[in-house]
């Protein structure tokens, strides 16, 4: 059984932060912890706008808190994110995560699971980490 309090991941090795600060990542299960995903607790700042595009990741994420947009820059759709929405990036969807009033709190689960080591790249991109 594997049991974490996000106090003791806050200021760890397992919280990464945008250079921008746009957002902040607290890892809570990763790659080796053997679960076949991982499984986070993202904060998006209000007012950010933050490109991503996992190219080798699906990711599904649940609101809990504070609000802001997705736009899929396929099809141009925006949709507001609040507490209680679930978005999922089931085609690797191409976006832009924007922050909105107040800071969001996102609950994220990855497919293959991150390592720890990930940092978006210039195009939004997640390497794929196989360590």
């Amino acid at each position: 059984m594997i049991v974490r309090d996000i106090k003791h991941i806050i200021n760890s090795p397992r919280e990464i932060c945008a250079k921008e600060g746009q957002w902040t990542s607290r890892r809570m299960l990763l790659k080796e912890d053997g679960m076949g995903f991982s499984f986070h607790e993202t904060i998006i700042k209000a007012g950010t706008k933050t490109h991503i595009h996992y190219q080798n990741h699906l990711e599904a994420v649940y609101c809990v808190g504070g609000n802001g947009k997705i736009e899929d820059l396929t099809t141009g759709e925006i949709h507001d994110i609040y507490d209680g929405v679930m978005y999922a990036l089931n085609l690797n969807d191409d976006h832009y995560l924007y922050g909105g009033t107040e800071d969001m709190r996102l609950i994220c689960v990855f497919n293959p699971p991150l390592t720890g080591q990930e940092v978006h790249d210039k195009n939004g991109v997640y390497p794929l980490i196989n360590s």
